[in-house]
C-alpha cells in the first residue's frame, strides 16, 4: 500500500506526519472481523513501524519518568498526546485545565472529580498516575512508559481501523475493555455501571441488545434493570461475569456486528442467515 503524507495544521513541532501503513479491512460484518483476526498481528507490526509512531513512543519512554506533576504533563504536548491516547481520550487533548484537575484530585476521595465522572477512563488514568494519591506518582515506575506506549499503540491501531469501520474498531476494544471490568473485585451491579460508564462498551452492548438511541436518557437504575433483563434474554444470564467465558464474549461481539450491519443497511449476509444468527442468540 502506498505511503500517505499528511501536513498538519499548527502542530507543536511543525513537522509532517507520514503514515506508512493503513489497516486493511476488505469486508464488513463477521467476514471482515474474521479477516482482521487472521491478519491483525502482521497489520499491527506494520502500523507500529511508521516513523511517527516510533518517534512518539521513543520520546514518551525517554521522558515520562521525568514528570513530577499533572501540570508538567499537560504542558508537554507530546507526552499528553500519548497519555490520553493510551486511555482512549484523544479527543480531549485541548482540555488541559480539565485534565489537570482530574489528575491532581486523584481517586481516593469520593469528592475527587474522577469519581464523579460517568466516563471511568478518566478514573483509570488518574489512578495510574497517582498525582493526587501518592507521594511518588506511578509514572516514576520503571515499566510505566512501556505499559502506556503499548496501550497507545493498540488504541491508535484501533483508531486507524475505525477510519474504515467503526464497528471493527469497537470489536477490537471489546476484550480489553470488558476484560478490565471482569477483573475488578466488585459487585455485579458495580460491573454493570462500569460497562455503562465506558462509551465504547456501552455502544457495543446497546447495539447487541437492540436498545434504542433514547435508552441513555432513562434513570440509571432503570438502565441497569434493562441491561440485566436483555442479557438474560439473549445470553441466558443477567451477570457481567458470564462474559469471562470466551464463547459468551464471542457471541456478544457476533451479535453486535450482525445488528450493526442491519442498522447500517450493509449486511452482506442473506436475510435467512441473519435471521438464523439472531435466533441462535436466543438459543431457539
Amino acid at each position: 500500500m502506498p505511503s500517505r503524507t499528511f501536513t498538519p495544521r499548527g502542530t507543536p513541532d511543525g513537522g509532517t506526519f507520514i503514515m506508512n501503513y493503513q489497516p486493511v479491512i476488505p469486508f464488513g460484518g463477521m467476514a471482515g472481523w474474521s479477516f482482521l483476526q487472521r491478519t491483525q498481528s502482521a497489520q499491527k507490526e506494520a502500523f507500529n513501524a511508521s516513523p511517527v509512531m516510533e518517534r512518539d513512543v521513543q520520546y514518551y519512554k525517554e521522558n515520562i519518568d521525568k514528570v513530577s506533576s499533572a501540570e508538567e504533563l499537560v504542558d508537554d504536548y507530546r507526552l499528553l498526546k500519548v497519555t490520553l491516547g493510551a486511555y482512549g481520550l484523544d479527543a480531549d487533548i485541548g482540555n488541559k485545565f480539565y485534565i489537570k484537575k482530574v489528575l491532581e484530585d486523584g481517586t481516593l476521595d469520593n469528592d475527587d472529580l474522577s469519581n464523579k465522572l460517568s466516563d471511568k477512563r478518566y478514573f483509570e488514568m488518574a489512578r495510574d498516575f497517582g498525582f493526587g494519591d501518592f507521594g511518588i506518582p506511578g509514572n516514576k515506575l520503571s515499566d510505566f512508559g512501556e505499559t502506556t506506549t503499548d496501550a497507545y499503540q493498540e488504541r491508535q491501531f484501533e483508531i486507524a481501523v475505525g477510519e474504515q469501520s467503526q464497528e471493527m474498531r469497537l470489536s477490537l476494544s471489546l476484550e480489553r475493555d470488558l476484560g478490565g471490568i471482569l477483573d475488578k473485585s466488585t459487585t455485579d451491579e458495580g460491573k454493570w455501571f462500569s460497562v455503562m460508564g465506558n462509551p465504547p462498551l456501552r455502544q457495543i452492548f446497546e447495539t447487541a441488545l437492540g436498545l434504542p438511541s433514547t435508552f441513555a436518557t432513562l434513570d440509571l437504575d432503570q438502565q441497569l434493570d434493562v441491561f440485566r433483563e436483555k442479557s438474560e434474554t439473549y445470553f441466558g444470564d443477567s451477570t457481567v461475569d458470564q462474559f469471562s467465558n470466551p464463547e459468551k464474549m464471542e457471541e456478544l461481539n457476533r451479535l453486535f456486528l450482525v445488528r450493526s450491519e442491519i442498522a447500517n443497511g450493509t449486511a452482506s449476509m442473506s436475510g435467512g442467515t441473519i435471521a438464523l444468527t439472531l435466533l441462535q442468540s436466543f438459543n431457539l
